[in-house]
């Protein structure tokens, strides 16, 4: 990896972070030794779940539907319960998988052995056959209620359950959605998310969104980069997503328009399943290089990781199937000097996820994305759960740590078999 690229890291992501010439030891590494390495990091146990000496039998698991909102309940055959909420904007789509294949799964199980059970639930019935979102958002629909059970018989929040809490307090992007309007629109789009939160970092749309190179308006990307810097000065940190818009020679054309303007990453430059391309395009640049939300493999994640793909690794925490694989890649990353931040799903309660996570990792990015307030009636004892000041604090109640409203959880209608 050219020296450049580590000094731009440094620069951009932050040297205390990265720690980038002390912890890149696998670079150096034989490449046996360090897929070796990264196996064994994946493979070491997650979960701390000290104190629950009985086993924790699940007796039933449902999905509750309330409008557009999903909410999953585990409950045990002593009386205890877990409540999480999952994508709804995949969910919706997918949910006969969730009923048929993944909650029957767990009755009967032991809880305790969450992370084991993941492995046999892949395996059960040939559920490996569906790998991908459809599946792991239904395995994550699960693994969050169950986690919420665990904290809350433990006494442990998320972080807890997932080796410590390193940080309460998060610092977030906010992130446009937007694509297709002009570059004018979007910088006064940008301004009133900023004027919202406080935050002091943002993420918006290039290109297409696997577009073969195609923008979505014609220029728009040129001129929406430096006007985006402009507009915000250069104490705002900005990244930017691409969406799998380019190939590889015009995605590197991009990054160094980018780097002129001291962006401090690129997100999804090619497409999501083409990681040579990426790797191609990060081996070109100084701009730091993120991709990995569409990933569902383990072992591709690992491969991106050893060969040094990206920069920065996103898994998302409901399309790759929960907390606990999400850990085993962000374990793999660090060891590689590698950062990490999960990609937000845009529903439910995904800006708690993700805060959830940022708060245990070991190698955030400085910003953590953020999409807005949840139309969900939930609270918390020890977090507004809102953005003041660029900051989200993260709950430190068993769990998620969080109460949702009981009124809708009784207007919520169970959800049967497809």
């Amino acid at each position: 990896m050219p020296l450049t690229r580590r000094s731009w890291l440094r620069s951009s992501l932050g040297a205390g972070l990265l720690a980038a010439t002390a912890r890149r030891g696998v670079a150096g590494e034989d490449q046996r030794d360090r897929l070796h390495r990264l196996d064994e990091l994946a493979e070491a146990p997650v979960l701390r779940i000290d104190g629950l000496d009985r086993p924790v039998t699940i007796a039933t698991m449902e999905l509750l539907r309330n409008r557009r909102n999903f909410v999953v309940r585990v409950r045990t055959t002593g009386g205890a319960e877990g409540l999480a909420v999952p994508n709804a904007m995949h969910l919706v789509h997918t949910y006969p998988i969730f009923l048929n294949r993944v909650a029957p799964f767990f009755v009967g199980k032991d809880a305790r052995q969450l992370e084991g059970l993941l492995w046999e639930l892949y395996r059960h019935a040939d559920n490996y056959k569906y790998q991908g979102l459809a599946l792991w958002v239904c395995v994550a629909a699960a693994e969050f209620a169950i986690l919420d059970l665990l904290g809350k018989l433990t006494g442990k929040s998320i972080g807890g359950l997932l080796g410590g809490v390193r940080r309460r307090e998060i610092a977030v992007y906010r992130a446009s959605g937007n694509r297709g309007n002009t570059p004018e629109e979007e910088v006064a789009y940008l301004k009133q998310i900023v004027a919202e939160s406080g935050a002091r970092a943002l993420k918006f749309r290039l290109g297409g969104r696997m577009s073969k190179n195609a923008d979505s308006l014609p220029g728009r990307t040129e001129r929406l980069i430096p006007m985006v810097r402009a507009a915000f000065g250069k104490e705002m940190t900005l990244y930017a997503d691409a969406n799998s818009s380019y190939d590889v020679p015009r995605a590197i054309e991009i990054g160094r328009l980018m780097e002129e303007y001291d962006y401090a990453f690129y997100e999804e430059p090619c497409r999501f399943d083409h990681w040579e391309a990426t790797k191609a395009v990060a081996d070109a640049l100084r701009i730091p290089v993120a991709g990995g939300e569409q990933e569902s493999s383990e072992f591709r994640f690992r491969w991106a990781i050893a060969q040094r793909a990206v920069d920065v690794v996103q898994p998302d925490l409901h399309y790759y199937g929960g907390f606990i694989r999400s850990m085993r890649v962000a374990r793999m990353a660090d060891a590689a000097g590698l950062l990490c931040t999960p990609h937000m799903s845009g529903s439910g309660l995904g800006y708690l996820d993700a805060a959830h996570f940022a708060a245990c990792i070991p190698n955030p990015v400085p910003f953590t994305e953020f999409k807005g307030e949840t139309d969900i009636p939930v609270s918390s004892e020890t977090s507004s759960l809102k953005c003041e000041g660029g900051m989200v604090r993260v709950p430190s109640g068993p769990g998620f740590g969080i109460t949702i409203d009981p009124a809708f959880l009784r207007a919520a209608v169970k959800v049967t078999t497809f």
